[in-house]
């Protein structure tokens, strides 16, 4: 599925988001919300995201040998991406200190959309036909809309938690520009990503050794059994993300990924027997209008 070496993305006006690239990010949405939903285990919210890690890391050294090596111009932004995924994921940390899951998740992620809507015009000369932009704005909003639940949230919302939120939708934003870039120039998205993942497991590593001690993942492999299953979807989930990449604008690609809150809402109703109140339901037809939007 990895494109042409030097066949360049085009905005493509009139049908932004071809079929099959739509029909991939939207199961990486289903992807992703199902590592959310799987990764529920008996450990703080740093030792699972440290499991998840090492386990996306893992998996992706055992594929190595089967793919070739990504371009050299890839590189640094490998390097620079894995910094970026550390630092959201340590801002992500923070927020949950602060604030409650069902806050801080839709926040952090329904801000990253517009933000990198702005990037992409601005560093990747991607600009959206109204169509286009009017399908980011309202999947975001609808994503956001599920974190304030019509003003109500908000207002319980401490102000470290927003902040911390805020700085998560930021390195989302700057870390899917990075793998945009890095996924198009690596001639080979597959091997851009499984570079990417163990990079990014050897940061959150050496992070997790150094602020917690040699013995720390150690820790965390008494979950594999976990681990494993949510390590492979979010693998999965984020290689179509980024192949995706190679073949569509990057605003509407990050915007239809963020319908993984949609679908996590959807396994809260189904498996875990989640109520679901009004605002949810305003929230979620937001967002399959932005989807509906999107496909005009």
């Amino acid at each position: 599925m990895d494109r042409a070496p030097g066949r360049r993305v085009q905005p493509a006006q009139e049908e932004p988001l071809e079929p099959l690239a739509f029909a991939a990010v939207l199961l990486a949405a289903l992807m992703h919300a199902g590592w959310n939903a799987v990764i529920r285990v008996g450990l703080d919210r740093f030792s699972s995201i440290l499991l998840l890690s090492m386990t996306q890391s893992g998996l992706a050294l055992v594929l190595l040998p089967f793919f070739p090596l990504p371009a050299a111009a890839a590189w640094p932004w490998v390097a620079g991406s894995a910094l970026l995924h550390t630092g959201y994921k340590l801002f992500l940390i923070r927020a949950y200190q602060h604030g409650d899951l069902s806050q801080v998740y839709p926040l952090a992620r329904g801000a990253a959309p517009p933000i990198v809507a702005l990037g992409a015009v601005v560093l990747m000369g991607e600009a959206l036909p109204p169509a286009g932009a009017g399908a980011v704005a309202l999947i975001a909003g609808g994503v956001v809309l599920m974190a304030f639940r019509g003003g109500a949230g908000f207002a319980r919302l401490p102000l470290p938690a927003l902040g911390y939120a805020l700085g998560t939708a930021a390195f989302v934003a700057a870390y899917t520009l990075a793998d945009a870039k890095g996924a198009r120039v690596a001639q080979s998205a597959t091997a851009y990503a499984l570079w990417m993942f163990v990079a990014d497991g050897l940061v959150m590593l050496t992070y997790a050794v150094a602020t917690r001690g040699p013995r720390a993942p150690a820790a965390v492999l008494s979950e594999w059994r976990t681990g494993l299953p949510s390590g492979a979807l979010s693998l999965g989930s984020y290689w179509l993300v980024l192949w995706a990449f190679t073949r569509a604008p990057v605003a509407l690609v990050t915007a239809l990924r963020e319908t993984s809150v949609l679908f996590a809402m959807l396994i809260g109703l189904v498996v875990l027997r989640e109520p679901a109140g009004p605002w949810r339901w305003a929230a979620a037809l937001t967002i399959v209008a932005g989807v509906a939007v999107m496909r005009l």
